[in-house]
């Protein structure tokens, strides 16, 4: 009797055909769930670069939104002052002429170039919006400033600014000490809990000349700088506990924070600002806006009208190089403020630098893919100066 030779199983043949298709079947298998797991990565990170880029231009703007509230007198606006925290909170520094000086106003920008900025915005709390007396007696040192009426509104604990009127010099900026009653008299002799007084203003003062500025209570006084640091959006604050010396951080993968100030040009007559302000220029730094040859003069910041915001967000995985160890997720830097708005004012643009101090590879931003936020905030307490 003749056996079938096939009786005996499979070939050699047969299992090399069988074990190749099945190692190109693995191969398919393999590609597929890489190239899903790699789609899937790519999403989450778009959508953590979504949330926070979100999340940080929500705070921001929310901030610019309300910045100026108390500080819009023209007497005030853009005064250079004395300043101390015992918390250690620091005004922003910003230039004037050939100088460097320390202004309130509702917003400085500190430029980074194509880095990311400082961007500080300052506001009160007085219910008043700006309450205001003025000092009748010099003041050449002390605790007490003697008052042409009552300190209607005043109360102890209130942070108050002294300025001159002629706006020449600095201001100080101080707390109430002792609530002033009917007496037309404010005491800044500081004390425990006054973490903005230290008992003398640091200067002196002309009687007749001289206005007292409540901005309200000191728990509401919102003086916020927002800054860049390693990939995290930080906030320093002096409402916010722990906040003052230290910043806080409020977003991971933000890249870079940039800002613009919009000022209205006109000058002389043209300049209205009871009839509303209007764009004309975008800077990233201070301008001569007011015409009167001095660069960030306390003039230049009456003629800031809007804010332009971008927040620049990044995906938080970093996507893998290629063959020859090159990444391809972001070919070109971004770039912000590119668009005219409105639409008869020149753009400035700026190209944005991403890469994140500290990661070592000059080249390792292009392994991210980026998101950019762009916002612009009218100053609003602009124009409810008295």
């Amino acid at each position: 009797m003749r056996t079938n030779p096939r009786t005996g199983g499979f070939s050699v043949v047969e299992l090399l055909v069988s074990l190749v298709i099945g190692l190109l079947a693995l191969g398919f298998a393999t590609r597929l769930v890489t190239g899903s797991e790699q789609a899937k990565s790519a999403a989450l990170g778009s959508s953590d670069s979504m949330q926070n880029g979100m999340l940080a231009m929500f705070s921001i703007s929310g901030d610019a939104q309300q910045a100026g509230f108390g500080l819009n007198d023209p007497i005030l606006l853009g005064c250079d002052t004395r300043f101390v925290d015992n918390e250690g909170f620091v005004l922003a520094d910003a230039p004037r002429g050939a100088a460097t000086v320390k202004p309130l106003a509702a917003a400085i920008i500190e430029s980074g170039g194509t880095g990311s900025d400082r961007i500080s915005l300052y506001s009160g709390s007085s219910l008043s919006g700006t309450g205001t007396v003025r000092m009748i007696t010099n003041y050449i040192g002390g605790t007490n400033l003697d008052l042409d009426r009552q300190a209607y509104g005043f109360a102890n604990g209130d942070v108050v600014v002294v300025a001159p009127e002629d706006r020449v010099g600095k201001c100080a900026l101080t707390q109430v000490s002792e609530a002033p009653g009917t007496k037309a008299k404010l005491s800044v002799a500081g004390g425990s809990g006054l973490r903005y007084a230290t008992g003398s203003l640091g200067r002196n003062f002309s009687g007749g000349t001289t206005r007292v500025f409540n901005l309200g209570p000191a728990a509401g006084l919102s003086l916020h700088t927002w800054s860049v640091a390693n990939g995290f959006l930080r906030l320093r604050a002096t409402d916010m506990a722990g906040a003052a010396a230290a910043p806080a951080t409020v977003a991971d993968n933000i890249v870079s924070i940039k800002a613009q100030y919009g000022f209205d040009t006109r000058t002389g007559g043209a300049f209205a600002p009871k009839d509303g302000l209007r764009v004309g220029k975008w800077s990233a730094t201070m301008i001569d806006a007011d015409g009167d040859g001095e660069v960030g003069g306390a003039g230049d910041y009456e003629h800031m009208a809007a804010l332009r915001i971008a927040v620049v967000a990044r995906s938080k995985t970093r996507e893998r190089p290629n063959a020859a160890g090159a990444c391809g997720a972001t070919a070109v830097l971004p770039t912000v403020f590119a668009s005219a708005e409105p639409f008869d004012v020149t753009p400035v643009p700026i190209k944005v630098d991403v890469a994140v101090a500290g990661e070592g590879d000059s080249e390792g931003w292009r392994c991210y893919r980026y998101r950019v936020f762009e916002t612009i905030v009218p100053l609003k307490n602009a124009l409810w100066r008295p």
